[in-house]
This record gives C-alpha cells, sequence and structure tokens, in this order.
C-alpha cells in the first residue's frame, strides 16, 4: 500500500500525488487530517509512522508544498531514513531509484533512496492530476505525544487584500524589478482586474518592500499554473522561473532583448512595461466597449 498525505481542502497538487501513487502500483490511501485539527507538524508525522506500520505501506508520499516538505522530513527524521523531495518519478527497488527537480527546477537528478517504506514527495505539475475517488481516504486525528504538540499553528491571519487567489488563478500578471516602484504597479493591478486575474511579483520586489511576500512567486514564493503567466519587467531567474513553470503560456514583457526570460516565452514584447501594459489595458477596454 502506498499512502498519500493530502491537504484537507483536496486541493490540484494532493490530487496529483495520489495520481504519483497510483503510478506506482498497489492499493493507495489518502490521508488528511480532521478538519479543524491544529497543523502540528511532529505530531501529523507521528501519525503518519504508526498508520504505515499498522497498513505495512510500502511508500510514504506528500505535495511537494511548504507544509508537505516539512511533514515529510519529520517523518524521516522519526523513522531515522532518508527523504526524497520534489520528486518527478520513483522506480521501487533495492535501492529505489528517483529522478528529482534540484536548483529550482533547472536540473534533474537521478539517485537511489533507501528505506522502509519509501518517503518521498512529488513535485508540482510532475504529473496530471486525478480526484481523490478512488482510493480509500482516512480522516485521521493525531495521536502524539505532549513533546510532539509542542509545536503547532495557533491561529491564522489572512493575507491582506481581496479577490482571485494567486495559486488558483486562471491569469497572473506578475511585475518585477523592472517595474521600478510600488506605485508603478498600478498598471499590473489594472490588466490583472482587466483580466480577472491575480498579481504576482519577483522577490527583488518583495525585498524592496513593494508588495507583500504573499505576493511572490518563484521558488520560495507561490507555484503558480495559470492558464497565462504575464511577466513584466521580470528578468527571468532560474528561482523564479521554477514558480512559473506551470503556466500554459508565458507571455513576456521586457525592454531588454537579451533577457533570460524570453527563452521560455511562449510570446515575447520587447518594449517599456509602462508603455506596453497600458496599451494593453486601453486595447482590452475599447473591444468591451468599455
Amino acid at each position: 500500500m502506498n499512502i498519500v498525505w493530502v491537504d484537507g481542502a483536496g486541493d490540484e497538487l494532493s490530487q496529483q500525488a495520489v495520481a504519483f501513487a497510483r503510478g506506482l502500483g498497489g492499493d493507495v490511501a489518502a490521508v488528511r487530517f480532521a478538519a479543524g485539527e491544529a497543523y502540528s507538524p511532529a505530531a501529523w508525522a507521528q501519525t503518519l509512522v504508526e498508520l504505515a506500520a499498522e497498513r505495512g505501506a510500502s511508500a510514504v508520499l506528500a505535495p511537494a508544498t511548504d507544509r508537505g516538505n516539512e511533514l515529510l522530513a519529520h517523518v524521516a527524521a522519526k523513522l531515522g531514513q532518508p527523504v526524497a523531495a520534489n520528486c518527478t518519478s520513483l522506480t521501487p527497488g533495492s535501492p529505489a531509484r528517483v529522478v528529482r527537480l534540484r536548483w529550482g527546477g533547472s536540473l534533474l537528478e537521478e539517485a537511489a533512496l533507501d528505506g522502509s517504506p519509501l518517503l518521498a514527495t512529488v513535485a508540482p505539475h510532475s504529473v496530471a492530476a486525478e480526484p481523490f475517488g478512488e482510493p480509500e481516504t482516512l480522516a485521521v486525528t493525531p495521536a502524539a505525544s505532549e513533546l510532539d504538540l509542542a509545536v503547532r499553528v495557533s491561529g491564522r491571519i489572512e493575507a491582506a487584500g481581496a479577490g482571485v487567489s494567486l495559486a488558483d488563478a486562471e491569469v497572473v500578471v506578475s511585475g518585477g524589478r523592472g517595474v521600478g516602484s510600488a506605485e508603478g504597479f498600478g498598471v499590473i493591478e489594472e490588466l490583472a482586474g482587466l483580466l480577472g486575474g491575480a498579481v504576482g511579483c519577483s522577490r527583488a520586489v518583495t525585498s524592496a518592500g513593494w508588495r507583500p511576500h504573499s505576493d511572490q512567486v518563484g521558488q520560495t514564493g507561490t507555484k503558480v499554473s495559470p492558464e497565462i503567466y504575464i511577466a513584466c519587467g521580470i528578468s527571468g531567474a532560474t528561482q523564479h522561473m521554477a514558480g512559473c513553470k506551470g503556466a500554459k503560456r508565458l507571455l513576456a514583457i521586457n525592454p531588454d532583448g537579451e533577457a533570460s526570460i524570453f527563452a521560455s516565452a511562449d510570446y515575447a514584447v520587447i518594449g517599456d512595461l509602462h508603455e506596453v501594459v497600458p496599451a494593453i489595458s486601453a486595447e482590452i477596454r475599447k473591444v468591451r466597449g468599455t
């Protein structure tokens, strides 16, 4: 049996992890923690360890999200064995072989993986998502010690702003250092609003304090998979591209014709975003008659 930790909301990345587990063969159990149960990585990990032993699991998997990677790291520590993160494939054996993303997705590494059960997290968009439907779904409550429960989520502060979630948006309009200032994001917000999309940004922007970290797309930010990703004034650093590689289409707007982002772009506009983006917005309004 393969056990997969899934997000309680059953998001797309959790569905991808279930599809990955099915590809390994054998039965699959999707494990979600009881609604309202405060996230506690050590406690949840202990529950997964006990469940894996009870079910004789051959593998324990999770989506390679911040939480999934943290949770499997705690499982590995409790079992005293390795975990492979950001895997695109896993071939059982002695040892098992995994292919995983490294350096923000810029290269693939093939490695041997020992341990029983095998521990791995599934790289986003490495397989197509499949609804849980078929696998057994277990809603569990952590059975852990007081020490395991010492670290847990005690509350949540919702991100400021409203509208479309960056992770779920069909259209993302992102700005980079080339936007020039916090005020410069006005044209980015306008276009995103017209397209019913979300506003994103690069790490350079959050480092400058122009936008909150919740808007950051990249290796250390949100990983997105919209129908179209519009990158404005973004050079195309490896870390940023790791966050938007799931986009179906990429439109890049940059005055530097040699910018590395153009190598990944489906559509390219070499020009000043402060002229190009307002022109796109104006054309959209013209077509809509607004």
